[in-house]
């Protein structure tokens, strides 16, 4: 046990206990702020040594003493792409400071190809060389997840959105209960498909996210639990892109004329959306999709995305750039996190 190398200035009294009580806090946190150590907030140190003064164990000169808090480099590394949401997502990281630096953590982004594994691992430790963390969407793979304990090794910290990875040493996850978002997408699809068959799809950017195997995993569930005659048929691979997703949905329509309705589980889902639109199918196949974006908030007005599930964007950021903090600084990586809702958006509703 670590001893402080301060003696109070009239000995007996007072205790590190005592100044712990009077302060709210643990013996820990006092004895770690007597000895100038890092892992406690700024605004507790003081606190902690203004109590210590008034209680006769500190000189007034060593009230603001408190080191402040060193700065963090934190890397947000996002998918390249069409991805509207995500590339909003990159903008708001890089432009976020003025509502950021109270955290002292400086933030840049950067892009990756998205469903390349290999590349991913690689510029995940590439760039570990120049941040003190990185928060990715990642892919459910052991490359990435070997790239991600050795950054941990190195000391450096991750941070998953959006879509995380099992089984590794990443620091914390930001992002919905993805199987909670598709069963909620589930529940919607059939409420408003209100009648006993048709048929429904889903469309997702690939397998390799685990958010997006966990939204049809979820889908797929409460369809079979609450809508068991309507069929699903099965889930197919658009990659975020809008071409692909315009391409896989002329196919659906061709393949199944009573094609009732369509969840996008990942990004660009204006290609889904034109492609009802060409075959005259905008009024009569429900389309659920996620993200609020400029594109999809035109879907909405314009009747052709019927409901959209959506994670606010500034709270994955202040929430990452938290957890950031709260590494640096010692604390839980919890502390002062919002949990993440899912906000489920029609037109009459649009923020």
């Amino acid at each position: 046990m670590t001893t402080s190398k301060y003696i109070p200035r009239n000995t007996g009294r007072p205790t590190i206990a005592a100044i712990a009580k009077h302060a709210g806090v643990s013996t820990a946190t006092v004895d770690r702020v007597l000895n100038n150590r890092r892992g406690v907030r700024i605004a507790t140190a003081h606190h902690v040594k203004r109590v210590a003064f008034e209680l006769g164990y500190l000189p007034e000169l060593e009230i603001n003493s408190t080191p402040s808090s060193s700065l963090f480099k934190a890397l947000f590394l996002l998918p390249t792409g069409m991805n509207r949401y995500l590339n909003m997502l990159s903008d708001h990281a890089s432009t976020a400071h003025e509502r950021l630096d109270r955290y002292n953590v400086h933030c840049r982004s950067k892009h990756v190809d998205g469903f390349n594994p290999e590349e991913l691992a690689s510029t995940l430790l590439k760039e570990g060389k120049n941040y003190d963390g990185i928060a990715f969407m990642a892919l459910e793979h052991p490359i990435v997840r070997e790239a991600v304990n050795q950054l941990a090794e190195q000391g450096v910290s991750t941070v998953t959105i959006i879509s995380d990875l099992s089984n590794s040493a990443r620091k914390a996850y930001v992002g919905l209960d993805n199987r909670a978002a598709g069963r909620t997408a589930g529940l919607l699809m059939g409420r408003f498909i209100n009648n006993n068959s048709g048929k429904v799809a889903m469309i997702a950017g690939s397998r390799y996210y685990r958010g997006h195997e966990e939204r049809e995993m979820g889908f797929q569930h409460i369809m079979e639990e609450k809508f068991p005659s309507l069929d699903l048929v099965g889930l197919r691979e658009g990659h975020d892109d809008a071409e692909t997703n315009y391409k896989q949905t002329k196919d659906l329509l061709a393949l199944y004329p009573d094609l009732a309705g369509i969840y996008s589980i990942g990004g660009a889902p204006e290609g889904i959306a034109k492609a009802l639109k060409d075959c005259n199918r905008q009024n009569s196949t429900i389309l659920i999709g996620h993200g609020l974006t400029p594109d999809t908030r035109s879907l909405l007005l314009d009747g052709s995305m019927d409901v959209l599930l959506n994670q606010n964007l500034h709270q994955t950021v202040v929430n990452t750039v938290r957890i950031f903090a709260n590494l640096r600084d010692g604390l839980s990586t919890t502390s002062g996190i919002e949990p993440t809702q899912t906000n489920i958006i029609v037109s009459e509703n649009l923020p």
